[in-house]
């Protein structure tokens, strides 16, 4: 493999092992788990892309039942346990509310569709 943009939690194993080098990250802050790999933003200013991942309930889910699925999963990413674990593999556990779900969802559809639209990519 020459280069890959790959998800730290996904190759961090093969990062530790040397079988891979990290040339840099694509989060804002270099990560606790690889101090000394750079940002891809310290060589092209305001660089940001990352993997992250959520979870819903289909429209119409009762807010009684979002609201304890929501209370539960932040339970579990406030954790040490389970921020350790994250920091090791190079990820980041995020908590919030359905409205902070929301509204990351929406920047981020309107981010990567500025880059969609700017590069001209169409549906096939």
């Amino acid at each position: 493999m020459q280069v890959a943009f790959n998800s730290p939690v996904t190759t961090m194993g093969s990062i530790q092992s040397g079988q891979l080098r990290a040339l840099a990250v694509t989060s804002t802050k270099r990560l606790d788990a690889l101090p000394d790999v750079p940002t891809v933003a310290e060589f092209v200013p305001g660089y940001e892309a990352y993997v992250w991942h959520g979870i819903g309930a289909p429209k119409g889910t009762p807010m009684e039942i979002i609201s304890r699925l929501n209370k539960e999963i932040n339970a579990v990413v406030a954790d040490p346990k389970i921020i350790k674990r994250f920091a090791e593999l190079g990820g980041v556990p995020l908590g919030g509310s359905p409205a902070e779900f929301r509204k990351l969802i929406a920047d981020e559809t309107e981010k990567w569709g500025k880059v969609i639209r700017a590069a001209g990519i169409k549906a096939e």
